[in-house]
């Protein structure tokens, strides 16, 4: 759920979002918050970045990809706006 911050550039954060380990090369978890259509996904690499506006048909496709890293690559990657959170 969206928490509106005070921080310019940063509308909203998104508290306590539960992620799902997934078995990647590149991906470490994924959460999704489906009110807000905010895909949160953090790498191997240890950053943590929120996707905005991901209709959940995408998250849905990214846990059941073969490879979530190509899943990643191909359909979410360039095509939604994103804030590295950590």
């Amino acid at each position: 759920m969206c928490i509106r911050s005070n921080i310019i550039g940063f509308p909203c954060t998104f508290a306590d979002m539960d992620r799902t380990p997934v078995s990647s090369s590149n991906l470490s978890s994924v959460g999704y918050d489906e009110e807000d259509r905010v895909l949160e996904i953090e790498f191997n690499s240890g950053g943590v970045y929120q996707y905005y506006d991901v209709p959940p048909r995408i998250y849905e496709g990214l846990m059941n990809a073969s490879s979530h890293g190509s899943y990643f690559h191909r359909e979410i990657k360039e095509n939604y706006r994103y804030d590295q959170i950590r």
